[in-house]
């Protein structure tokens, strides 16, 4: 959290010291009372400068929005003059009475309905709403009130999920081969990731869950922390990918861990819990029900850590990417690109280092779900 924070803080005090300097410099300033026409183009000027730069804020936050939800498709890019977008579409799969399964391209980018078996469907800031042939959505304190179908669709995460869950079986798959052919010695691309495997192992679950009880865990750690690695790698390219900043995912990952901490339990845990050795039996009483609710904050804390982190990670550097576009100096464009590029190169650390984090800290709940019970108690 430190590596990942201190950063941004630095980078939005530096942003905001130099705005004065930067920023809107194309606003004419030199106005005399000899020259009435300049100062009436001036000032004529200066709102249409306002207004202009207001639009591009605001579609720079329509574009960061965009950016951070999950999508019904992939769209590239787009060619403002003419209108097309570059890029391909996904499969829509709803439940509405029925499964109506057709391409994302029917919506063509939320402009048109949608139709499928007598149904009408609109896309509408990525949710998908039930309608008439006109697209009509009846909104209630901005929020449309149409009937949501279940929408079971493939989209760009669950796409992006896929991938990374059949290069993961290919890639391991190859090196668990590789050991059984040539005698417990790696060969191939796989042999690559050997030396993390290795290290997660040895730095990571021996450590917290000890020698006797590691080799259960080891499957669920190594696929945890390779996962949410390549996730976040993913979420590094322009294909607008956000899986570990949606935190269904992450509510998901930290669910899983949480089963697996307690189904694999022993009764020292528990009895930790509910019923501290050593302690008086007042403040037994008093402390079961504050550690019991320790058992939920925990993986609550590990689902909004990687969110957390990789949301504003993503909301950051479209942030400074945008400002290109808002600067009218090039010394100001020229900043932002460079710090956009510095926080690429932190996000790459970010994206290792969160993936650290989960596994570490998943380690550290299974060692003390299965820690032996040591100490004896005071005799009187």
């Amino acid at each position: 959290m430190v590596i990942s924070n201190k950063p941004l803080q630095f980078i939005i005090a530096i942003l905001i010291a130099c705005l004065p300097v930067f920023g809107f410099s194309n606003t004419p300033t030199e106005t005399t009372p000899a020259h009435t026409e300049t100062t009436e183009v001036a000032h004529e000027a200066a709102p249409a400068s306002g207004e202009e730069t207001s639009e591009i804020k605001e579609q720079i936050k329509e574009v960061i929005g965009h950016h951070v939800l999950d999508g019904h498709e992939f769209s590239l890019f787009a060619d403002k003059e003419t209108g097309a977008h570059y890029g391909f579409p996904l499969p829509i799969i709803l439940w509405d009475n029925g499964v109506h399964i057709f391409s994302s391209s029917e919506f063509h980018h939320g402009e048109a309905v949608a139709e499928s078996n007598g149904n009408y469907y609109k896309l509408h800031h990525e949710k998908i709403y039930k309608t008439d042939a006109a697209g009509t959505l009846t909104e209630e304190h901005g929020h449309p009130t149409n009937a949501k179908p279940i929408d079971l669709s493939i989209t760009k995460g669950v796409l992006t999920i896929m991938v990374v869950a059949l290069l993961m079986f290919l890639l391991f798959t190859s090196l668990a081969k590789s050991y059984a052919k040539n005698g417990g010695i790696s060969s191939g691309f796989g042999r690559l990731f050997e030396p993390i495997v290795l290290y997660i192992r040895d730095e990571i679950a021996i450590p917290n869950i000890g020698e006797k009880h590691y080799k259960r865990y080891m499957s669920y750690l190594l696929t945890i922390f390779f996962f949410v690695w390549f996730l976040n790698i993913f979420g590094l390219t322009p294909l607008g990918i956000n899986v570990t900043g949606n935190i269904a995912i992450t509510f998901g990952l930290a669910v899983i861990t949480f089963i697996i901490t307690t189904l694999t339990a022993n009764k020292n845990y528990w009895g930790h819990i509910f019923w501290m050795p050593g302690v008086p039996t007042p403040m037994k009483i008093i402390l079961a029900p504050i550690e019991l609710l320790g058992v939920f904050i925990k993986p609550f804390a590990l689902m909004i850590r990687l969110y957390a982190n990789i949301f504003a990670g993503h909301v950051v550097l479209m942030s400074l990417i945008g400002l290109i576009f808002i600067f009218k100096s090039w010394l100001g464009s020229s900043l932002s690109f460079l710090l956009s590029f510095a926080i690429s190169i932190i996000e790459i650390l970010v994206a290792l280092l969160q993936a650290y984090i989960f596994t570490m800290l998943s380690a550290l709940y299974f060692g003390s779900a299965v820690e032996e019970h040591h100490h004896e108690e005071a005799h009187h």
